[in-house]
């Protein structure tokens, strides 16, 4: 067994050249453990604890690719990082996409070396603390949620909070998010849940109806109404009405909604009869419901009282690798719905689905998962077989938008006005992967993209 204090474990075929990689990391105050060919450094992996594996791809057993493969589907927790004698940018893009960290090339500079294996320390420390907050969510499923990465987690915790109260809860967030998903975990976390939870999509029911929609109608109280109808609030009686798109509402349903809120009492269409009802008020928008406010759309007073505890649903683009979780998940129902034999995606399928900006949120994920089982057969889903249109979530982030780049104290970029986008786009790539010190991973972390996308690029830009 390796000490608790050994950090690495090199596989480097080449005596000399492991032995002084050695030297290097002792020098560093580095424990490391030096093995020449694959299926050694699988054995150890597998019964020992390393922060890091300096892998090199050309061993005489086994192929570099071979390891990164095993360590992913055996989830052995450490952080590859690949030294090799081929430094095309083509070997860079294939590296990344089997799962390492970087990659350094032969012959490797001491200072290059050690940089690299010291950011990949930090990222595996990261990940432990990560992992450590995660760990009660991980696999999680509720309410119909699925993933774990950090933004999920805060969510999940608001959820369970917010459950053992009564307060209404207003729910924000891009479309496909899972706004309606969050209303049904806020329910199934309350002491309601034995109670009926009663949707109510107020963009889609005409204006002119959505008042007898919620609070119901007697008969003859308009044309059409051939029959007394309890509405949604009745019908959540002492659970909950979430109510979407809420600020597609007119101006005077929302005074009767703030007075339904106020006293709990509900008038049919038609009836003089006021009726106590006890319901819990969840609600949500794709819109900013403040703009909404400002610009005399919502009414100030019922933003206050359906305001009382937010949730913001963040984007699938800021959610790690929720993407491949939830992906994951959708596979598996999809294709026992349709009766195909596909259960799980191939390294290059995972990496476009990281790399992909889904506008369109989980709803758009969906249908990418839905039409490659349709169109397909196999067990695998490669990455040819998902129709993803658009390129990569590329987000600049910005205080201002004028002609200049900064980031921290670092040295500013300036872009000329007229260029075109391609162009510009090259500038503020190369810039920060001089900026990190020639790191494209810590560059893809400040870009917000995978590292991959950034290897695909560059070599696009060099063919041309």
């Amino acid at each position: 067994m390796t000490s608790e204090a050994t950090q690495v474990l090199i596989v480097e075929d080449a005596v000399s050249v492991g032995l002084t990689y050695q030297s290097w990391l002792k020098k560093e105050g580095l424990a490391s453990v030096h093995v020449e060919n694959g299926q050694t450094a699988l054995d150890q992996l597998r019964i020992n604890a390393f922060s890091v594996v300096l892998l090199d791809l050309q061993l005489p057993d086994l192929d570099g690719f071979k390891i990164m493969e095993v360590i992913e589907q055996e989830r052995i927790s450490v952080t590859v990082v690949v030294v090799t004698s081929t430094g095309s940018i083509k070997t860079a893009v294939d590296v990344m996409r089997a799962g390492a960290y970087d990659y350094v090339v032969k012959p490797a500079a001491q200072e290059r070396l050690l940089t690299t294996i010291r950011n990949a320390m930090e990222r595996e420390k990261l990940q432990s603390v990560v992992q450590e907050i995660t760990k009660p969510y991980q696999k999680a499923n509720l309410g119909g949620f699925v993933g774990s990465s950090l933004p999920m987690v805060a969510i999940y915790r608001m959820i369970e909070a917010v459950g053992r109260s009564s307060a209404s809860v207003f729910v924000t967030g891009e479309s496909g998010t899972g706004k309606e998903v969050c209303a049904q975990a806020i329910h199934l976390s309350s002491a309601r849940k034995e109670k009926p939870i009663v949707a109510l999509n107020c963009a889609a029911i005409p204006k002119d109806l959505i008042e007898s929609e919620i609070f119901g109608h007697l008969k003859g109280a308009f044309t059409g109404a051939t029959s007394n109808r309890d509405g949604a609030a009745f019908a959540a009686n002492g659970g909950t009405l979430f109510l979407d798109e809420v600020c597609e509402m007119e101006l005077s349903l929302q005074s009767k909604l703030l007075r339904f809120l106020q006293t709990g009492s509900v008038q049919k269409v038609g009836s003089d009869k006021i009726e106590k009802v006890d319901v819990r008020i969840v609600c949500a928008t794709n819109r900013d419901p403040r703009v909404e406010v400002e610009e005399g759309r919502f009414r100030e007073d019922l933003f206050y009282r359906l305001h009382v505890v937010p949730i913001q649903l963040p984007p699938l683009r800021e959610r790690d690798n929720d993407v491949v979780e939830i992906a994951e998940s959708l596979l598996s129902q999809i294709a026992s719905e349709e009766g195909k034999d596909f259960a799980s995606f191939s390294g290059e399928a995972k990496q476009r689905l990281l790399s992909h900006g889904w506008p369109g949120n989980v709803r758009e994920l969906q249908n990418v998962v839905r039409n490659a089982v349709i169109l397909n057969e196999g067990e695998t889903i490669e990455a040819e077989m998902l129709s993803i249109s658009g390129g990569s979530a590329t987000v600049l982030r910005s205080s201002s938008y004028n002609a200049s780049l900064s980031e921290g104290d670092g040295p500013e970029l300036r872009l000329n006005l007229g260029q075109s986008y391609d162009d510009m786009e090259r500038e503020i790539v190369e810039a920060t992967i001089a900026h990190c010190g020639g790191s494209i991973p810590r560059a893809a972390e400040m870009l917000v993209v995978s590292p991959s996308t950034i290897y695909r690029k560059r070599e696009a830009w060099i063919s041309v």
